[in-house]
């Protein structure tokens, strides 16, 4: 059957301890089936480890929809294979023409429709979308289990794209980063892995002080003169700031201009603004490790699309629910035990926890 197919490629693909939170909900999901009947868009970036998160939603008896948007990369196989295992595809622009229970949403690109229960947002990004929401939102986002892929899974998907572009060598070469949250972290981390001389261009005051200790420089992103000096010196400059056009809004036209560094973007927006043409920038300004067949190992995102899921259920099972949320404590602390003691990155996902101090941030527009 064409409905095997999927599965299958899950299992040549993967073993269950690359997998463990997601493996727990289809087990338990399988049994209890707390989705049964619901009508589920998901709109998560579709690669060859996505199949594992839709395996848990039909697990739990979901009607599953997929949802694709423009403006988030995919792997135009995967979706192909998903047509033909006959669940449907979905665009933002169908809006009017079906409608869900739930659509578990990224960079808020279905933040129009109107689902019956509610939306539960993958990125930070995407929460000024919903500003004005009827519906409640659930934001994956915003707790501990995100530092996992934002910091060990993009920090390493980032070298990861640039090898695949050829560029291998990085000891005491000029790294410019900008932003410093979970994203620019988890970039600096691995820079100072490989031996760069890394300067983050950032607020200052925000900066968490392991994450200073890494940085040869810290540069103020409201000083223009020496933004530009470090641009222009850069062999690398990376975007990780989650905001839309912040390397226009800081450094000097002139500066980038005469700037011969690798740019790269790892955010969903563009970061770098209208001004830079895409053909000055690795992949088009696009996310680079969008380029990946997988662009962050399922080691490193097993957690996140496990707490995804389980704003579906949720917001399924709570209809009095308002506004914007983060995921509860005790939900965050479950699938963290779970894989800390049975996944094969438990002992670094540990060490990254232990070594990072919670920030609060808000999940106010």
């Amino acid at each position: 059957m064409e409905t095997d197919s999927l599965l299958s490629l899950i299992q040549r693909s993967y073993r269950p301890e690359e997998y463990p939170a997601l493996d727990h909900q289809i087990r338990l999901w399988q049994k209890e089936r707390p989705l049964s009947g619901l009508r589920i868009l998901d709109a998560t970036p579709v690669f060859r480890n996505t199949l594992v998160k839709y395996q848990a939603l039909q697990a739990a008896g979901a009607r599953l929809s997929v949802g694709l948007s423009d403006c988030i990369a995919c792997d135009p196989e995967i979706v192909d294979r998903i047509r033909a295992n006959g669940i449907p595809v979905v665009a933002p622009s169908d809006r009017g023409r079906m409608a869900f229970d739930l659509i578990l949403d990224c960079a808020g690109v279905f933040a129009e429709w109107v689902p019956t229960y509610g939306f539960v947002e993958l990125t930070r990004s995407g929460v000024p979308r919903y500003a004005h929401s009827a519906k409640p939102v659930y934001i994956a986002d915003s707790g501990r289990i995100k530092r996992i892929e934002t910091m060990l899974g993009t920090g390493e998907s980032y070298f990861r794209a640039m090898a695949q572009f050829g560029y291998t060598t990085w000891k005491d070469r000029r790294f410019v980063l900008f932003g410093s949250g979970k994203v620019g972290s988890g970039i600096a981390l691995y820079a100072h892995r490989h031996g760069a001389r890394i300067s983050i261009v950032t607020e200052p005051e925000s900066l968490q002080p392991a994450i200073r200790s890494l940085a040869e420089e810290i540069i103020d992103c409201r000083d223009s003169a020496a933004v530009g000096t470090a641009v222009r010196a850069a062999y690398a400059i990376v975007m990780a700031t989650g905001h839309k056009d912040a390397f226009q809004q800081s450094c000097p036209a002139e500066a980038w201009q005469q700037s011969e560094a690798l740019m790269a973007n790892m955010g969903v927006e563009d970061e770098f603004g209208p001004e830079l043409p895409p053909e000055r920038v690795l992949n088009g300004k696009k996310t680079l490790n969008f380029t990946l067949e997988e662009p962050t190992h399922l080691k490193y995102i097993d957690a996140t699309l496990a707490l995804h899921n389980e704003g579906a259920l949720y917001l399924a099972t709570h209809p009095e629910a308002r506004g914007l949320m983060a995921p509860g404590p005790e939900t965050e602390e479950r699938l963290l035990q779970i894989s800390i003691s049975k996944g094969i990155a438990g002992e670094e996902i540990a060490l990254l926890l232990s070594n990072t101090t919670e920030q609060q941030e808000s999940i106010r527009p």
